[in-house]
């Protein structure tokens, strides 16, 4: 999309959003987009949008698109589009008893296989399960609150509940508190990066021995904690 007004990940939620509606070229979501929100959209219009909003953009093309079109459309625009990312590797799945000793970590992310993400507002989770010797990514997790939920920090919480760790870009008081009170230890990198580098860093840190702090997130007992912050053996 040449000379584009919008930033790479918009550009391609516009791209995604564009194959999900019948005969829809990306340059024509692209004045979709500018009807309903101008140009460059800030994120939160695209996020207020609603399908209504879109067939009405459409017009006489909203009658070759099934209400599940629309709504598909709107979820890629919106970056809910979970595993819809091409730039995103496809997961491995884990199987119990892989992987002894490793943890589970979630990665806030808006684009690929990138950290890039605010708790509060990010597209998807990245889940890695994390070894001394291998870093595997074994999910990709719309970060979708349901309609209604009362409280969407505790709601994206839930997401990634089986998780140990969580790295994100940014992360407010009480939000983090919500994370803290599931076991899950929230670690800010304001500068984004690498998610799968960031993952494997905890790697590199549970081969010398885990820190305290990363032994009480596994679920060790405190005496085991004690020894490892006193070098001793796991």
């Amino acid at each position: 999309m040449p000379d584009s007004p919008l930033s790479r990940e918009m550009a391609l939620r516009v791209g995604l959003a564009a194959r999900a509606l019948p005969d829809v070229t990306p340059g024509r979501m692209l004045r979709l987009v500018e009807r309903m929100v101008g140009l460059p959209p800030s994120e939160r219009d695209i996020q207020a949008l609603r399908p209504k909003d879109l067939r009405t953009a459409l017009g006489d093309d909203a009658a070759e698109a099934t209400k599940a079109d629309i709504e598909a459309a709107l979820n890629l625009l919106k970056g809910l589009g979970g595993a819809e990312d091409p730039l995103i590797p496809r997961p491995v799945a884990i199987a119990e008893g892989d992987m002894p000793g490793s943890i589970r970590v979630a990665c806030a992310s808006n684009t690929g296989e990138a950290m890039d993400g605010h708790f509060g507002s990010c597209a998807r989770f990245l889940i890695y399960q994390v070894s001394a010797d291998e870093t595997r990514l074994i999910d990709v997790r719309a970060a979708e609150v349901p309609a209604g939920a009362e409280d969407r920090n505790a709601a994206r919480a839930d997401i990634i509940a089986d998780c140990q760790v969580l790295f994100v870009v940014s992360i407010g008081g009480p939000p983090a508190a919500k994370v803290v009170r599931r076991d899950i230890h929230p670690v800010k990198h304001p500068s984004g990066g690498p998610a799968r580098d960031l993952a494997a860093g905890l790697g590199d840190v549970l081969a010398k021995g885990a820190p305290p702090w990363l032994a009480k997130a596994m679920g060790r007992a405190p005496e085991d904690r004690v020894r490892l912050a006193a070098g001793g053996d796991a």
